[in-house]
């Protein structure tokens, strides 16, 4: 792999990706591993997220710089592109030819999940962003931890789940079943829980919402107390 392909990777991009796409992509990531999301007792993972933010910073300068000085060969030329011996600097990015590409991000290995039976597992602290989980069988299982940015668990089976400071930012939950679940210090912002049933789920201590809610959909939701979302 090139350093080329590897910055896309890291952007979770295709080879060839716009300049507009790059900057996305650099702002969705931040969004999910800045280090204050973090709890700051988790080391491990603060550690993680120190060295993710820095591999996404350089990824994301790299490829502006090359943007910048290839746009010529992309876009009708702006003002200062008609400098021909900018173009000189790098080798064409692989795979320019396929502008098709250009709106898809790279498949992920055994992205697609759905269906599985997960009842009881030990998922804690684990990376399942971006993975299809509709309609998998999460039952009981330990979700505390985990990082779930853009997961699909459409009508997955959530119920009694431990997702205690999960990390579920831009999720798909619509119809899955949260009953009973303990969300406790989860993140659900930007997630759409549309349809959702969340009877009886744990959301608070005392009077305080313990729960990040910030941009979610919860439209026809089943509340934890039975009421429906309206």
């Amino acid at each position: 792999m090139s350093d080329l392909e590897h910055y896309y990777r890291i952007l979770e991009l295709e080879p060839g990706a716009t300049l507009e796409e790059v900057n996305q992509a650099y702002k969705d990531l931040v969004f999910v591993w800045h280090p204050d999301r973090i709890p700051k007792d988790n080391l491990r993972l603060q550690q993680k997220a120190q060295d993710k933010l820095k591999a996404i910073n350089e990824a994301r300068e790299k490829l502006r710089s090359l943007k910048t000085k290839h746009q010529t060969t992309h876009h009708s030329p702006p003002p200062k592109q008609e400098k021909p011996s900018q173009t000189t600097y790098y080798s064409p990015p692989p795979k320019q030819e396929k502008p098709s590409q250009t709106t898809q991000k790279p498949p992920k290995q055994n992205s697609d999940l759905s269906g599985k039976d997960y009842s009881r597992a030990n998922l804690s602290n684990k990376d399942l962003s971006g993975r299809n989980l509709s309609y998998a069988n999460l039952s009981g299982a330990n979700l505390s931890d985990t990082f779930m940015h853009k997961v699909n668990l459409r009508g997955a089976n959530l119920s009694e789940a431990n997702l205690f400071r999960a990390n579920l930012l831009l999720a798909d939950l619509r119809e899955a079943n949260l009953r009973a679940a303990n969300l406790i210090g989860a993140d659900l912002s930007g997630a759409d829980l549309r349809g959702a049933d969340l009877t009886g789920a744990r959301i608070r201590s005392g009077e305080r919402l313990l729960v990040k809610l910030i941009g979610t959909n919860l439209a026809g939701a089943i509340m934890p107390d039975g009421s429906i979302y309206q």
